[in-house]
């Protein structure tokens, strides 16, 4: 199924070094190259073997087939959560035991060594050796900090990766296992959810998952370090952050989880629609249903939104929280320790801030990111355990005794057979046959009759209630609806066998394929297209054929593959394929063409589920054959989108030379996906952010974003102000003293130590009062400063008049107005981050839904939903959360830094310098980072249509006994996913271990510089290395989210892409254009000059056509395989780009609104298309008509008994009806709308005679006054119309009343009937026809 070119490129990882492992060298030429290069998927190195599909998957696997195994015997629901664990606790035990350890050891010792070291510098006289040994361990624990850090989030990272695609691939080898009614509930839209989203989860659930079983001993060593400077009060204020972050952050998080759960629900119901709405797409335009579409999808993006919006206002609310608990735990311990009785003093104020800083790591910030990761987790888990746990085909035996019989014997003895368990009525019912070794049997019946069903039940897939059932050998099956997957023809037919040349061409030549082939631009090697979009109906049929026909089978299951084809290509594979090629094999043919009926050995005539006749064929009397079928013949199902793909002057090679040359023939290639270059254009985060608000709402949010963190910082700065006042309090009862000794000091010409120089300095601050009291709040603080702006600002509050009641009092009313506007700013962020996800949506929709059919035509459905499933699940959820973070850290850091630079300018210096580096990284690492990101998410579309693709054609793929191969073609896809996130993973990482390096060898020279100036005072030591050290972690923090930012608005730049497409239109007439409401009255249709190119660029498919309809007339367009027969429809639609003029009642269709035109023509379609909703809503999705009328249609198409009400519901694309009675249904639509016109695109083509003489009585019924174009499966059917449209090659060749084209023995029309075999009825019929319309 997958025939994409793969590209070896080994990873230089597994070769590397520790060092380079540690420094991430071996990644570095990757990151070279795509400073100056655009990277692709061959650029991408491959994926690692502990991370390959196959290998974990295969582990998984196992564990959860024995965790089945134990829960069937415990009677109890097995747990995949156990499997997961079994298969990846050890590895990630690792990651733990080394994260706690680092963790431990940093919130320990980096405090404590801190104190230490400022505390060096307050000894008299200095040991510089124990100076560098203090200052060495400052930076060894920095270095150990983020080396471990970094070592265990990539552990982490790759543990995701590798329970993620283990559950992806579970998922799928589930698919393949799948029963009948399993699949009918399972949609594309929930598996593609499931794929985009819910697994997803485990990639953050392992980066944060630790966090929960270490939060308890971090708290406890944080506690201890803040314990020794406050004693009791630390207890306090760790007592309101558990608060704070365990108990109301855990009832968020599993508030959150409930939501999950809900969001997933609505998403897949979307998703699933979306996917109905894309492979149903044609119809939609041809019917005009795009605004009911578009309203119901919008009522479910309504409800889905809403849900997320909850889910968005609870974690702006967990994200507040984050941001002022640390204020909270401050507060609490400062006023619980004052009101103790203790004099609050600089010193202890920083080494609580220092510990709560820590301990909010921990505690505020990652605990509940865990827990918000393993409530969402738990849904993913939950959800796929329900898809796990969904039942399985039955391995049914192929007998209940010993088998003796040949290989390819048929017996089935009183067989009762039922797709539903205890189902009233039963599927088959009471079968019994015997289709000896090498024999060919026809299976007949009317619609419903259960001639599918049989084949089924020898397929395994339609498990049996009683009898005895025996089918000895393997099994070949060509499924009724052709299945063909997007590769090239030759992949197509092989189908994972082997290519044996001369064995290939003969089945080619059987299939009447030969001729195709020569008209192919590569031959064999023709890339299909989605589900064979590039084919035409016939040539489909023929493929799938031929898959099964190659195939060394015993018994072969043909399941209709003729009525889709001409009728001397249905003699054609009758005589050659079925009767030749297959002639020692056993064949059982399901057919409508009662002319081959004399060819089988056997006949079996079902009706209702049981056995009316099963004889030989030489037993059955004619007037049995008329019985099961009225005279017809065949004619193609004929799409014409074959020549949408290719240009129409091909040059032709011969077979021969083509056989002699297939390898190395050039191949033709699936259109690829445009993916952007470069950075992220600053009109994506324009558009984005427009999308949500107008520029009053976005400087109204910014306005509250500098307030509240102003209030933040006002608490900060609130409380130095309170320290430095009780500072100057205490100090102005020893000021006389002090100056005493100052003046003594004076006289001494040297100033040996430290209380010499800071009496000096003491001294000379008694010349000003200002310089007196900055000196007072110098001495309080150990820090030395000169006059600064908050210095001059403060001063003008008198510390004697202000008691410490009125400091708490000013404190509190910061901290409420901080609280306040934090969340206040939150959820209105996210109020715009929802109103922007949800208006993206909706105008990516309108776009895709107004798109041209070129787009669809050659687009793979997997891309389109990876838009509206990868990446809205992105935006909707990831991308508001990374953006506040962004902006919160931005924040925090921009507000330390001015109070920094307010107090100590020489900061700015190493400041510029800093971010000169962070920018030269980001240049580096983030342009390889995004390139690879847009890889990655380019690569999960494919996997997505590969899923698609296997539920259709399961099976097929069951039939072929191709479950493996499949599954390993899904692991290959996984796996070239999973290199573009890997590569991506660790150049995320290398960047943020390049940031961390630059930040500790600044904080080296900072060190350095201090230890080597022999006057360094230890509150500026303190003040210098404490605020850089929590800016540094804000920067990083900083940086890092930007890039996720980046990353994500990747996503609403793909999204972007799709609001931009080609659009049809207008939809609506101009008013001067505007028709009649009436029209059209006659139905007289008008071409001249026309012609039609589905893209402006290739040659024109219809050339030259002119023809008028008159009013009522029925018309019949015949023509071979790619003719232009729906072509032609496709112009009267406007589906396509036309030059000429097409006129109905007068009016030039071109200058109308498409809504106009299109609603009043009605259609039933070559491939009748039902939605999963009401039946009512697939009748009429306006709601413009009464139930009487709905009921009325049914009763036309003879289903009303079969109907329980309107109201029933649909299963996706209707699969609980037949394909006959879909037919029906698409009838009945059409006489509900009763229109003046009326197309029928080859809608017989699948149908049984009875079926197709009922469409053809209702027809003449219900639309006797109205134009009928025909276009034409069985000749029989058309041969009384009023003329008949002879397409060849996009031209028309003949029009004309039937009688008179048969009057040219050489027309186009003539050839066409005599092929027929029943020539003389045909003639007789259409001359009758003829005298009776000159007589009326």
């Amino acid at each position: 199924m997958d025939n994409t070119k793969k590209y070896d490129n080994p990873n230089p990882q597994s070769k590397a070094n520790p060092i380079s492992q540690i420094f991430f060298w071996w990644l570095m030429p990757l990151v070279k190259y795509a400073r100056k290069n655009n990277l692709e998927m061959k650029d991408i190195y491959n994926t690692q073997k502990p991370e390959k599909s196959e290998n974990v998957a295969d582990k998984l696997e196992r564990n959860w087939e024995k965790v089945c195994r134990e829960a069937r015997r415990k009677n109890i629901k097995p747990s995949l959560l156990t499997a997961i664990r079994r298969t990846f606790w050890k590895p990630y035990s690792v990651s733990g035991i080394a994260f706690l350890l680092g963790m431990g050891f940093y919130t320990y010792g980096m405090p404590t060594a801190l104190h230490w070291f400022i505390d060096y510098f307050s000894e008299v006289p200095r040991d510089p050796v124990k100076g560098w040994f203090l200052g060495s361990i400052l930076i060894v624990i920095t270095i150990i900090d983020f080396v471990t850090f970094h070592f265990c989030r990539l552990l982490n990272g790759r543990m995701g990766i590798r329970v993620r695609v283990a559950c992806s691939a579970l998922i799928y080898r589930k698919i393949l296992r799948l029963n009948k009614v399993s699949l009918d509930s399972t949609d594309v839209g929930k598996v593609v959810n499931i794929l985009s989203n819910d697994v997803n989860r485990f990639d953050v659930v392992a980066d944060f998952f630790h966090h929960i079983w270490m939060m308890p001993i971090i708290a406890l060593v944080g506690t201890y370090v803040m314990y020794i400077r406050v004693g009791i009060a630390s207890l306090f204020g760790v007592g309101a952050m558990l608060l704070q972050s365990v108990f109301l952050q855990a009832y968020l998080s599993n508030l959150q989880g409930k939501y999950r759960f809900k969001i997933a629900g609505k998403t897949d119901t979307r998703v699933k629609l979306m996917n109905e709405i894309t492979a149903g797409i044609r119809v939609i335009k041809m019917y005009a249903w795009e605004k009911p579409f578009e309203k119901i999808v919008s009522i479910l993006r309504k409800n889905e939104i809403k849900i997320i919006t909850n889910t968005s206002y609870i974690k702006s609310v967990s994200l507040a929280i984050q941001l002022f608990t640390e204020r909270v735990t401050q507060y609490i311990i400062i006023v619980v320790y004052v009101l103790m009785g203790n004099q609050l003093t600089g010193a202890i104020v920083y080494s609580v801030s220092q510990a709560i800083t820590s301990l909010l790591i921990s505690i505020s910030i990652l605990f509940p990111l865990a827990l918000s990761a393993v409530a969402e987790a738990k849904t993913s888990i939950y959800r796929l355990e329900e898809f796990l746990l969904l039942d399985e085909r039955d391995e049914v035996p192929k007998s209940l005794g010993p088998i003796k019989a040949d290989r390819g014997l048929v017996k089935l003895e009183n067989v009762h057979a039922s797709w539903i368990t205890n189902s009233i009525a039963e599927t088959l019912s009471d079968i019994t046959l015997n289709i000896p070794s090498g024999s060919f049997c026809c299976i007949v019946g009317n619609v419903g009759s259960g001639k599918s069903s049989i084949l089924h039940l020898l397929l395994r897939e339609l498990p049996f209630t009683s009898g005895k059932l025996q089918a000895e050998g393997t099994i070949a099956y060509a499924s009724q609806e052709p299945w063909i997957f997007s590769s090239n023809i030759r992949s197509n037919i092989l189908f994972g066998q082997p290519f044996e040349k001369d064995k290939y061409y003969k089945v080619v030549r059987a299939c009447a394929l030969q001729r195709d082939f020569e008209l192919f631009p590569y031959g064999d090697k023709t890339m299909v297209g989605e589900k064979g979009a590039s084919l035409s109906g016939g040539q489909r049929a023929r493929i799938n054929l031929a898959r099964a026909v190659y195939r060394d089978a015993d018994i072969y299951l043909l399941d209709d593959p003729l009525s889709a084809v001409d009728p001397h290509v249905s003699k054609h594979l009758m005589e050659k394929c079925i009767k030749e090629y297959l002639k020692d094999k056993t064949r059982i043919l399901v057919t409508h063409q009662t002319q081959f009926l004399d060819q089988a050995d056997f006949v079996l005539v079902l009706n209702k589920g049981k056995v009316e006749k099963f004889t030989k064929s030489s037993e059955i009397s004619p007037q049995e054959i008329n019985f099961i079928r009225q005279t017809s013949v065949i004619e193609t199902t004929a799409s014409t989108r074959a020549s949408q793909m290719f240009k129409s002057i091909l040059s032709i090679k011969s077979f021969s030379s083509a056989t002699e040359e297939e390898d190395h023939a050039d191949e033709g290639h699936e259109t690829q996906e445009l993916i952007e270059k470069g950075s992220i254009g600053f009109d994506v985060y324009k558009e984005y952010f427009r999308s949500g608000t107008n520029a009053v709402g976005l400087v109204f949010e910014i306005f509250l974003i500098i307030i509240a963190q102003a209030c933040c910082n006002s608490c900060d700065l609130w409380v130095t102000f309170w320290t430095n006042n009780v500072a100057k309090l205490q100090n102005k009862a020893l000021s006389a003293e002090r100056t005493t000794e100052a003046y003594n000091a004076t006289d001494s010409t040297n100033i040996t130590t430290f209380s010499d120089y800071f009496v000096n300095i003491t001294e000379n601050a008694e010349a000003s009062h200002f310089s007196n009291y900055s000196n007072l709040v110098t001495e309080a603080t150990g820090i030395v400063t000169e006059k600064n702006f908050i210095d001059n600002i403060l001063i003008y509050f008198d510390a004697e008049h202000l008691t410490q009641a009125m400091y708490i009092q000013v404190h509190s009313l910061f901290l409420v107005f901080a609280i306040i506007l934090s969340l206040l700013r939150t959820v209105i962020f996210f109020r715009i981050c929802m109103k922007a996800s949800r208006i993206l949506h909706k105008t990516m929709f309108s776009n895709v839904l107004q798109s041209r059919m070129r787009f669809f035509d050659i687009t793979p459905s997997g891309r389109i939903l990876n838009r509206f499933s990868n990446d809205m699940g992105i935006i909707d959820e990831s991308l508001p959360l990374s953006t506040f973070e962004s902006i919160q850290t931005f924040g925090i850091a921009f507000g330390i830094l001015i109070m920094v630079y307010l107090k100590s300018i020489y900061m700015i210096i190493p400041s510029i310098i800093f971010g000169f580096i962070i920018q030269w990284l980001r240049g580096s690492f983030l342009k390889a980072a995004q390139n690879l990101k847009r890889l990655e998410t380019t690569a999960k579309a494919p996997v997505f249509s590969y899923v698609a693709a296997s539920l259709d054609g399961l099976p097929t793929i069951r039939s072929a006994n191709a479950e493996h191969m499949v599954a390993k073609e899904f692991d290959i896809k996984q796996d070239e996913h999973t290199s573009a996130f890997y590569m991506f993973l660790f150049t995320y990482q290398a960047f943020s271990f390049y940031l961390d390096v630059t930040t500790t060898a600044f904080l080296a020279i900072q060190v350095i510089l201090f230890l080597l100036d022999p006057h360094a005072l230890s509150g500026d030591v303190g003040l210098v290395l404490s605020q850089s050290l929590v800016v540094f972690i804000m920067i990083q923090l900083l940086t890092r989210n930007i890039a996720d930012v980046a990353n994500y608005m990747i996503s609403v730049e793909r999204v972007l892409q799709y609001t931009k497409l080609d659009k049809e239109g207008p939809f609506q007439s101009l008013s001067a254009y505007k028709p009649p409401v009436s029209w059209p009255e006659a139905g007289r249709i008008g071409f001249k000059n026309l012609y039609l190119r589905y893209d402006p660029e290739e040659e024109p498919i219809l050339r030259n056509l002119s023809l008028e309809i008159e009013p009522g007339e029925k018309i019949g367009i015949v023509g071979r395989t790619g003719a232009g027969k729906s072509t032609l429809i496709s112009a009267l639609f406007r589906l396509a780009f036309t030059d000429g003029t097409i006129e109905i009642d007068g009016i030039d269709i071109a200058k109308i609104g498409l809504t106009d035109l299109r609603t009043k023509i009605s259609i039933i379609p070559q491939e009748p298309t039902l939605f999963s909703e009401t039946l009512r809503y697939n009748l009429d999705p306006f709601g413009k008509y009464e139930d009487d009328i709905l009921w009325q249609a049914l009763e036309a198409v003879e289903l009303k008994k079969v109907v329980d009400s309107l109201g029933m519901n649909v299963s996706e694309g209707g699969s609980n009806f037949s394909v006959g009675q879909r037919q029906l249904i698409c009838l009945a639509r059409a006489i509900v709308r009763n229109n003046k016109i009326l197309v029928m695109d080859e809608a017989t083509a699948n149908v049984d005679p009875q079926t197709d003489a009922l469409i053809q009585k209702s027809i003449r019924e219900n639309f006797k006054n109205c134009t009928v174009l025909t276009v034409a499966h069985r000749i029989n059917t058309i041969i009384d119309s009023n003329k008949v449209i002879v397409m060849d090659a996009g031209q028309m060749k003949e029009f004309a009343h039937p009688h008179e084209l048969l009057q040219d023995p050489n027309g186009f029309f003539t050839k066409m009937v005599k092929e027929t075999g029943i020539e003389d009825k045909l003639r007789s019929k259409a001359e009758l026809h003829y005298r009776n319309m000159l007589n009326s």
